[in-house]
C-alpha cells in the first residue's frame, strides 16, 4: 500500500514538472510573440517619416503651347506615377517663362534653347541655368511670295526672328542654302554685320518669332522657328530648306527645361527632365511632329 501511495505521489510530480515546462514553454513563446510585434510596431513607426516623404509634390512649368505644353502633358501620368503632380502654364511669348522663375511663379520652364537662355541672362543680370535638354525643332524656310529659292527675286525681303540667338540660326540656314556667305567665325553669334556676300541683295524684316507664319504674305520667304511653324500649321516637309540635323545648330539649339540656381538639384525637376529624356516622350515626338521636332535622348 505505502508503494502504491509512493508511486502516486512520484507520478503526480512528474505530472507537475511536466505541465511546468509546458507553462514555461508557453509563456516563453508568448513573449517572443510580443517581442516580434512590439518590433514590428516600432519598424513601421520608422517607416512613417518616408511614407510621408514619398507624398505628392507639385511642380509648376511654364511652357510655350506648341509643342512644350503637348509634350508636358504626355509626360504628367509618368509623374504622377512618381508622386509628382505637373502643373502646366502655357505662355506664347519669350520672356514671361524666365520671368516667372525668378520671381518665383515658376519652378522650371521648358521653352528656349541655351544661346536664348545666355542672351536672356546677359540682358537680364539674372543667373537661371539649363538642367537638360529634351528635344531639337529645325528652322525652316517657308515660302511666302516665291515658292523656290532659286527664284529668289534681286532685293528679296526675307524675314527672320527678331532676337539675336534666333536671327543668327536664320542666317546661318540661309548661308547653309548659298543665298549668302557669313565670316568664318561668325558661328552662333552672327548678325547681319557678318554678312561678306549677299549676292540677292535680300533686306531682312526683323519679327517676333509669333508673328513670322501671319507674315507670309508679305515677304518672300521667312525663316521660322520650329514650334511657331507648327503652331501655324505648317509642316516641315513644305519648308522650302531646313537645316540639317548633323550641323551646328542641332548640336547647339536643342530646347531645354530651365530653372533657377538654387533649385538645380530639386529632386522633383530632376525627375520631370528623367521622364522628358526617357523613351516614353521620345516615341510620342516621334510619333506625333513628322520630323518638326526631334528627341535629342
Amino acid at each position: 500500500m505505502k508503494k502504491r501511495i509512493l508511486s502516486i505521489l512520484l507520478t503526480g510530480a512528474l505530472v507537475a514538472a511536466f505541465a511546468g515546462c509546458g507553462s514555461a514553454q508557453t509563456k516563453a513563446e508568448d513573449n517572443k510573440n510580443i517581442a516580434e510585434t512590439e518590433t514590428a510596431t516600432a519598424a513601421a513607426t520608422e517607416e512613417a517619416p518616408a511614407e510621408e516623404a514619398t507624398e505628392s509634390v507639385t511642380i509648376k512649368v511654364g511652357a510655350n503651347i506648341t509643342p512644350h505644353s503637348e509634350i508636358l502633358q504626355e509626360a504628367k501620368p509618368l509623374l504622377e506615377a512618381k508622386g509628382i503632380t505637373l502643373e502646366i502654364v502655357q505662355l506664347e511669348d519669350s520672356i514671361t517663362p524666365n520671368t516667372g522663375v525668378i520671381e518665383g511663379s515658376l519652378d522650371a520652364n521648358y521653352f528656349q534653347h541655351v544661346p536664348y537662355l545666355e542672351q536672356f541672362n546677359k540682358e537680364n543680370g539674372s543667373d537661371l541655368v539649363s538642367i537638360g535638354a529634351v528635344h531639337y525643332e529645325p528652322f525652316g524656310i517657308y515660302a511666302g511670295k516665291t515658292t523656290d529659292l532659286s527664284a529668289l527675286p534681286d532685293g528679296a525681303l526675307v524675314a527672320v526672328p527678331n532676337n539675336v540667338t534666333n536671327e543668327a540660326r536664320a542666317l546661318l540656314l540661309l548661308a547653309q542654302e548659298g543665298l549668302l556667305t557669313l565670316k568664318d567665325d561668325a558661328g552662333i553669334n552672327a548678325t547681319v554685320e557678318d554678312i561678306v556676300e549677299n549676292p540677292k541683295n535680300i533686306q531682312f524684316k526683323e519679327l517676333a518669332p509669333e508673328q513670322l507664319v501671319a507674315a507670309l504674305p508679305d515677304v518672300e520667304v521667312a525663316v521660322i522657328n520650329g514650334n511657331y511653324a507648327i503652331e501655324g500649321g505648317l509642316h516641315v516637309s513644305q519648308a522650302l530648306a531646313v537645316e540639317a540635323n548633323d550641323g551646328l545648330a542641332a548640336k547647339t539649339y536643342g530646347n531645354i527645361v530651365a530653372t533657377s540656381p538654387d533649385k538645380a538639384d530639386d529632386a522633383a525637376l530632376k525627375t520631370l527632365v528623367e521622364v522628358l529624356q526617357g523613351p516614353e516622350i521620345k516615341a510620342f515626338i516621334e510619333g506625333k511632329y513628322d520630323g518638326a521636332v526631334v528627341p535629342l535622348n
